[in-house]
């Protein structure tokens, strides 16, 4: 059972409906974006699109704040409606909802956003959402819901995607803040027509809609030639890699300009020009990042399937009940376990309060590496349906995995429950 923080100012954000953009907005917009552009190269491919006309949802993979630049240009001049995290709206409400924007809290039963989605593709607009709600932690396609199937079906538009490549490597989510010289390449794509939606069963939508989100990055670079060249190019790859495949250690691999290396047994690797790794002695266990990261989940699904696997830590807690400020709820207890998910506890304003997330009401989690409108350090946000909570462990590097069992523990959830309704 959840007791809510006992805030002094008791008001919750309440997210309104969207407006419909002006159009003096997006023409705005367009502009600004192809001045942040400027001394990016970047260019935007157009599939299948010929006669597209808004109502259309479009679907989009997430790396960095640029995605939304190049969707704005490649969406012109037909007005976008994006769907936005609260923290996104941070101080800036009113200029999100200006615009069109759609609020909404990560990884939670919204109805709003569902009734707000209908309401933007019945106006005749294009409505814009990245199904992994999150940047990308190494280059690849994280997991996508079963809902947007459902999602897709009931809005009976057509679906496009957009598929952009470059933009991890110009700028990774695990080092946001040093950008690489990396051209961008924009796929847009009319997946499905609105008749194939009508036709199609959301179980199909989904699966279609995910072929068509696959991307990888480091595959891309490779294919392509590019080079990162910065000297820096590794710093910050271990909150991803977090841990060591020649000991087995977490959380103890650190990086330093070109190399990755293991504070506990001292092997180091660099990540070469064209992204690959090899080990600086001995033998190279992954040459290809997404492999190693893809070894980091089997480990924990081991961990989980043989029942060792457990979380519990101290963790400074902030929240987001508006989009004003964070309220600093001080210190708190955070654990995550297979039975009763994630489970936060703390007191603020002479009373106790009790955050509960099961694992069927979480599918994924929101983590960040370097999280700039608190503090930089690593976070996770565990998020109700009317209040957020930012919590930052003293555990080092310890978010990847906390995302790794939140998706495991969530799908094995979904086959149980599933399962039981084949039974029944």
């Amino acid at each position: 059972m959840n007791i809510e923080v006992n805030y002094k100012n008791k008001k919750k954000y309440k997210p309104k409906y969207p407006i419909r953009q002006p159009w003096f907005l997006t023409w705005l917009i367009r502009f600004l974006s192809g001045i942040l552009l400027i001394g990016k190269p970047h260019r935007i491919e157009k599939v299948n699109v010929e006669g597209l006309k808004p109502p259309y949802i479009l679907l989009s993979n997430h790396m960095y704040f640029i995605d939304f630049e190049l969707a704005a240009k490649a969406t012109y001049p037909h007005r976008l409606h994006n769907v936005v995290s609260i923290d996104g709206f941070y101080r800036r409400p009113f200029l999100l909802e200006l615009i069109g924007a759609i609020c909404t809290r990560k990884f939670t039963m919204d109805l709003h956003l569902v009734r707000s989605i209908r309401k933007v593709t019945k106006r005749g607009d294009v409505l814009c959402m990245y199904p992994e709600a999150r940047y990308s932690p190494c280059g690849v396609t994280s997991y996508i819901p079963d809902a947007i199937g459902r999602l897709v079906k009931q809005n009976g538009v057509p679906v496009v995607t957009i598929v952009h490549h470059g933009n991890y490597l110009h700028t990774p989510f695990w080092n946001y803040r040093k950008k690489r010289k990396v051209p961008m390449h924009t796929v847009m794509t009319q997946l499905l027509t609105a008749e194939q939606v009508q036709e199609m069963t959301p179980e199909a939508i989904t699966a279609a809609i995910r072929e068509g989100l696959q991307y990888n990055e480091y595959k891309y670079q490779k294919e392509n030639g590019i080079l990162v060249t910065e000297p820096f190019r590794a710093e910050g790859l271990h909150k991803v890699l977090y841990q060591c495949p020649h000991c087995k250690t977490e959380s103890q691999m650190d990086s330093k300009g070109a190399e990755i290396f293991c504070k506990h047994c001292g092997k180091r690797w660099t990540l070469n020009e064209d992204g690959s790794l090899s080990a600086n002695e001995g033998e190279t266990e992954f040459s290809h990042v997404p492999d190693w990261f893809a070894w980091e989940r089997k480990q924990v699904e081991e961990q989980i399937l043989s029942g060792t696997y457990s979380f519990e830590d101290e963790v400074e807690v902030y929240s987001l009940p508006r989009c004003w400020k964070f309220e600093t709820l001080g210190k708190g207890k955070l654990t995550h376990r297979p039975g009763e998910g994630f489970v936060l506890t703390g007191e603020y304003n002479g009373a106790e309060y009790r955050i509960q997330r099961t694992p069927i009401q979480t599918n994924s989690l929101h983590i960040e590496y370097d999280y700039c409108y608190i503090k930089p350090f690593d976070c996770v946000d565990i998020s109700t349906e009317n209040d957020s909570f930012y919590c930052y462990p003293k555990k080092e590097n310890v978010v990847t995995k906390l995302a790794f069992a939140t998706e495991i523990l969530y799908l094995q959830q979904e086959a149980k429950l599933l399962a039981s309704r084949n039974k029944e």
